[in-house]
């Protein structure tokens, strides 16, 4: 009898072969969510509502190091995302390269947000501006009243502290309470070409190659977690769940590379094709910890340093021991 097991996630290319059942997992009668990553993190980390869920690296990771996570991680990292281009600033403020951003204040809809903790730690490693030396304040870009979606204080000496919950960090940065924001998603101002609001990094792209190729750090976002209950239950069900990832992401890879009809929007598809693999390999998004090991190492490096977990977490804590190594043929 196959386990019944509800899963939620975005539908992305990568899995876009689990939703209209190109690929299964082996031994589950699954049912499949769409949900935008916001709602899909508010109800698995408020409620526990999923089997299997795609979760906040960051905020996985928190409640995995004081133990309170009801998921078990495994290493499918279905976000991953450079985040060079997410720091925006006013432009009329004398912010000319990232080491003007010390002593500014600065706004992120919540400190522990994956973006920002990688945002922050490339800000130290690369630009000498460390977190303590900037004063953080949270709340929602466009609509008031976000908070933590888990409850975290400060460590000494670093300056975080909540915008009202009547006001937005969009009205804060047209109104020059803070100098920049860092965050997921563009701000309207920005996208709506308001005066004096524009990126820190213009030239992301290139900045972005340019941090790979000294790195060779491809930042993960996302992991996606199985309820542990379930998990100690079957012990089987990580590897069958992280095995069907694999392949649905193989699907929208061979789907990438088709010259004939292109399958995406992209005119010039085939030429940033082409040049990714070119720069990062045939195997650039991969999942597994083996091959991620300087992203990850990166990650739970800045995670603690920022004190968003109590000490820095080794893998085998972080994710389902069955999928720690793969079988190899």
């Amino acid at each position: 009898m196959k386990v019944p097991i509800t899963v939620a996630c975005w539908e992305y290319d990568r899995t876009r072969a689990l939703f209209d059942g190109r690929v299964t997992i082996e031994g589950c009668d699954a049912n499949w969510l769409n949900l935008p990553v916001e709602e899909t993190f508010f109800r698995a980390l408020n409620a526990a509502e999923f089997d299997v869920t795609e979760l906040s690296f960051s905020s996985y990771t928190m409640l995995r190091s004081r133990g309170e996570c009801p998921y078990v991680a495994i290493p499918v990292f279905l976000s991953r995302s450079f985040r060079h281009s997410g720091i925006y600033i006013r432009t009329d403020l004398g912010i000319e390269r990232p080491e003007d951003l010390a002593g500014r204040p600065i706004g992120t809809p919540e400190y522990q947000l994956t973006a920002g903790v990688w945002q922050r730690g490339l800000l130290q490693d690369r630009y000498g501006v460390a977190p303590s030396a900037v004063e953080w304040w949270t709340g929602g870009v466009e609509e008031p009243g976000r908070r933590e979606k888990v409850p975290y204080t400060a460590p000494p000496g670093t300056h975080v502290k909540p915008i009202p919950d009547t006001e937005t960090l969009t009205e804060w940065l047209r109104d020059r309470r803070i100098h920049a924001l860092i965050a997921p998603r563009a701000p309207q101002c920005f996208i709506d070409r308001e005066p004096n609001i524009g990126r820190l990094f213009p030239d992301f792209a290139t900045v972005e190659r340019d941090y790979f190729d000294d790195t060779k750090i491809f930042p993960i976002m996302h992991v996606v977690g199985i309820r542990e209950s379930l998990v100690a239950a079957h012990p089987w069900l990580a590897s069958s769940v992280f095995k069907a990832f694999v392949q649905a992401k193989r699907v929208a890879e061979s789907e990438l590379n088709q010259q004939a009809a292109l399958k995406v929007m992209l005119p010039w598809l085939v030429s940033e094709y082409e040049s990714t693999v070119a720069r990062m390999g045939r195997n650039w998004w991969s999942y597994g910890v083996q091959g991620n090991e300087r992203s990850l190492d990166a990650f739970v490096r800045y995670h603690h340093e920022q004190g968003l977990s109590g000490k820095r977490m080794a893998m085998k804590d972080l994710f389902a021991s069955s999928t720690l190594d793969v079988a190899r043929i």
